[in-house]
């Protein structure tokens, strides 16, 4: 495994809480993120980063959520980080220069696992902040994101690389599916920058007589 996720206390910012499978939970997680994103006239990319490795059940959180949008094909969002693509820590720098490069001045959003207490096991966090990968660790890894989303897939505190690996999948996925299904919900509203021919077109029309 070349990349552990950040522990529970390591984010930035305030977040909201939601439990994956409390009802309409992606529809509550939706919610919450477009309270966050930029939108309107001129507003930023919208990239989502999604952080982790399929060599580890527990931190396939982000690339499977990767995949699932991936496969909905939203023509709001960017989506980076997939189970055949992923972004660990071996090339998550290279991996955020090459978004910036591609995008101007985008709003970025860290998905990532995470470990905490046992009570919160389950339990997907959304905020304003980065996630800072590798923290938990000691690893020297760039903070990634405007915003972040987190889910807690098991118990932080003893061998976090074992408990990592034996973490179940069947909850990590329900996870995923949750947050993609509210990311996915989000985009459908959410408010882009007009392409400049139709824009340029809705100016001429207030003009003309």
């Amino acid at each position: 495994m070349n990349f552990k996720p950040n522990l529970f206390d390591k984010k930035g910012g305030a977040s909201a809480r939601i439990l994956h499978e409390e009802t309409n939970s992606a529809e509550k997680l939706a919610a919450e993120l477009k309270k966050i994103l930029p939108a309107g006239l001129g507003c930023r990319p919208i990239v989502f980063v999604c952080i982790g490795t399929d060599r580890s059940t527990g931190d396939s959180l982000g690339p499977l959520v990767g995949t699932l949008l991936e496969e909905k094909s939203m023509s709001s969002f960017h989506v980076y980080g997939t189970l055949e693509d992923p972004i660990h820590a071996v090339n998550l720098e290279e991996k955020l220069n090459e978004i910036k490069k591609k995008h101007f001045n985008p709003f970025i959003i860290g998905i990532d696992a995470c470990l905490g207490r046992l009570k919160s096991v389950g339990v997907i966090q959304i905020g304003e902040g980065p996630v800072k990968p590798g923290a938990g660790v000691n690893k020297d890894l760039p903070e990634v994101g405007d915003m972040h989303i987190t889910g807690i897939v098991n118990v932080s505190g003893f061998m976090e690389f074992f408990v990592l690996q034996n973490t179940r999948l069947n909850l990590v996925l329900k996870m995923a599916k949750t947050i993609a299904g509210g990311i996915y919900e989000a985009s459908l509203t959410h408010q882009t920058a007009p392409a400049w021919p139709a824009f340029k077109w809705e100016l001429n029309s207030e003009q003309a007589p």
